[in-house]
């Protein structure tokens, strides 16, 4: 299944969190936290949103911090990878 984003959409990838501390303790599943971190894997055209013009600001490939509780989960059923779809302004920050 190929993700393809319309108008200012972003298809994320999150990065696996630590399941360990820095002192060695392994989190149980609950006690991670969400991650907030992300590649991007797909973005939308951009244009006309809400009636302002929207340009694209991330590509395919940047890696990203995005608003912990914003956007869309999904899993693909081919390879049960999760993603994210969140608009472009809540993508916080580009990693450098």
């Amino acid at each position: 299944m190929k993700l393809v984003p319309l108008f200012d959409k972003v298809v994320l990838k999150p990065l696996v969190a630590e399941e360990t501390t820095k002192s060695g303790i392994v989190l149980p599943g609950q006690a991670k936290e969400k991650p907030q971190q992300a590649e991007v894997i797909a973005v939308g055209p951009g244009g006309l949103v809400d009636g302002k013009e929207v340009t694209m600001q991330v590509k395919v490939g940047d890696k990203v911090i995005f608003s912990k509780y914003s956007g869309t989960e999904i899993e693909t059923g081919e390879d049960d990878q999760k993603y994210v779809i969140v608009k472009q302004n809540d993508i916080l920050a580009v990693i450098e």
